[in-house]
C-alpha cells in the first residue's frame, strides 16, 4: 500500500507518451468510505452526478454504455475489469480512440480512500482529455452524496490551461 496522497482535489495529473499514443493518470484523495466512492463509480445515478447518463451491466463483459446528449452521441464499451469496492475497467471504444481503457482503482487511505483513475490508449489529438476528466473527477465527491455537478466548457478550458505544458504539441 502506497503511503497517504498528497494531491489535492484540482492537482494535475500526468500524460504519458506511449509510442504513437497518451495514457492520462489523475491521483485523488477523497474523504469518503471506500463503499461511497464505489457506488458514485458504479450506479447508473450517481454516476450522472457527476459524469454523464449511463446503462451498466455491472459484470466482467457487461455493457458500459455512456450518454452524451448534449452532444448527442453515446459510447457502448465493455466492462473488462472488476473487483467491487477496489477496480472497475471499462473499454471507451470511440471511433477516434477505440483501443483506449479507462480504469477507476480505490484504495482505503485512512477514513476515505485513494483514487487511481487512468485512461490508456489516447491519440494525440486526445490527450487534452486529462483536462475533461479532471473537471468530471472534481463532482465525485459530491456524488457520493447525490449532488449533482454541472460540467462546462468553461472550466475545462480553464483547467487545460493548467495541463498546457505536459500536452503534445
Amino acid at each position: 500500500m502506497r503511503g497517504p496522497c498528497r494531491q489535492t482535489d484540482d492537482s494535475l495529473g500526468t500524460v504519458t507518451r506511449r509510442g504513437e499514443v497518451y495514457d492520462l493518470v489523475i491521483e485523488r484523495r477523497i474523504q469518503k468510505p471506500v463503499a461511497k466512492v464505489w457506488a458514485a463509480l458504479t450506479v447508473p445515478e450517481r454516476i450522472a452526478d457527476w459524469f454523464t447518463p449511463v446503462e451498466l451491466d455491472l459484470r466482467i463483459g457487461g455493457i458500459y454504455r455512456l450518454s452524451f446528449p448534449q452532444d448527442g452521441y453515446s459510447i457502448d464499451g465493455v466492462i473488462l475489469e472488476l473487483e467491487p469496492m477496489r477496480v472497475l475497467a471499462h473499454s471507451w471504444p470511440d471511433p477516434a480512440h477505440a483501443d483506449s481503457v479507462v480504469r477507476y482503482e480505490l484504495e482505503p487511505d485512512g477514513g476515505g480512500c485513494r483514487l487511481t483513475f487512468t485512461q490508456t490508449g489516447l491519440p494525440r489529438q486526445y490527450a487534452g482529455s486529462i483536462a475533461g476528466w479532471h473537471v468530471f473527477l472534481h463532482g465525485l465527491p459530491g456524488a457520493t452524496e447525490g449532488m449533482r455537478t454541472e460540467w462546462t466548457r468553461a472550466r475545462e478550458n480553464e483547467v487545460l490551461e493548467r495541463y498546457k505544458d505536459q500536452l503534445p504539441a
